[in-house]
């Protein structure tokens, strides 16, 4: 089983985002995107924070945070933070 290592939101840019994509499928990445979505609504309207697992140079990480926008390759998180799409693997309300 892989570890994955829990992160504060303002250490994500001390790391590197891998630059290819980490879903195989078109139904997942879809998938990813929706969840993406519904978490930026969400944490815009309610502060919803999520739970996030993303691949780095360093191996899969993970955060807990609000998503406040999405773009079609990025999301920000509160405080400015981006993170690739293609980088992340899950997505989940805390």
């Amino acid at each position: 089983m892989t570890k994955i290592e829990l992160i504060a939101k303002e250490d994500i840019p001390n790391f590197h985002c891998v630059t290819f994509d980490v879903l195989d499928t078109a139904e997942a990445r879809a998938e990813r995107k929706a969840e993406l979505e519904k978490a930026m609504i969400l944490g815009n309207s309610e502060h919803v924070k999520y739970k996030i697992i993303f691949t780095t140079t360093d191996g899969m990480k993970e955060v807990e945070t609000t998503v406040w926008a999405t773009t079609e390759d990025t999301i920000t998180l509160k405080g400015g933070v981006v993170i690739p799409i293609a980088a992340i693997n899950k997505i989940s309300f805390l």
